[in-house]
């Protein structure tokens, strides 16, 4: 079970690093990095789980994040309407995007990264993607709003590329152009 000790912080290499495809079939330790990356997001969510083992909670988490520079991440996503986005991304790309841009109007946050930072992140506001599951089995996703915002937090951690980033350093929170501000409930 992966633990808040486990996450990497803002400063170590393997955040800045370039994470390399993964082959199949999986390793038996890369598919269970694969359901642990799942498991602690999911784990995070959970107040009881969350308090017990003292968990920050999110929802995503990339390998690089957990020391393990390939290319692989989950996401555990609840919506407004009940369901829940849920999956294991293996060597996930952007097929397509929209003109339009989105950003979280309380801005972004990072499981690695222990200190707010302010200001406006620019995403796609709908993408589709491509990624494999742990059985390599391809699949494709439409997505929009904060999964979009979400998928695309967790592909620049595979491209060793932190939220804070695309953050303008001299104006944080100024207006993004063609965007429609996200506000998460």
């Amino acid at each position: 079970m992966i633990l808040m000790k486990d996450i990497v912080r803002e400063g170590h290499p393997a955040l800045r690093k370039k994470a390399e495809p993964v082959s199949f079939p999986l390793s038996n330790e890369e598919r269970k990095l694969g359901e642990d990356l799942l498991e602690y997001v999911k784990n995070s969510q959970e107040p009881d789980l969350a308090e017990k083992y003292s968990l920050r909670p999110g929802i995503g988490l990339a390998a690089p994040q957990v020391n393990a520079s390939v290319q692989m991440f989950a996401l555990h996503i609840p919506e407004d309407n009940g369901k829940t986005i849920s999956f294991i991304a293996v060597n996930p790309k952007i097929v397509s995007h929209s003109v339009e841009k989105t950003y979280l109007t309380s801005g972004e946050g990072c499981l690695s990264v222990d200190r707010n930072i302010e200001g406006y992140v620019p995403r796609y506001a709908r993408i589709t993607v491509k990624a494999y599951d742990l059985d390599g089995n391809e699949f494709k996703k439409r997505l929009k709003g904060l999964p979009a915002i979400a998928f695309q937090h967790e592909l620049d951690h595979l491209n060793g590329i932190m939220f804070f980033d695309h953050i303008s350093k001299d104006s944080p929170f100024q207006a993004i152009p063609d965007a429609v501000p996200f506000e998460r409930a």
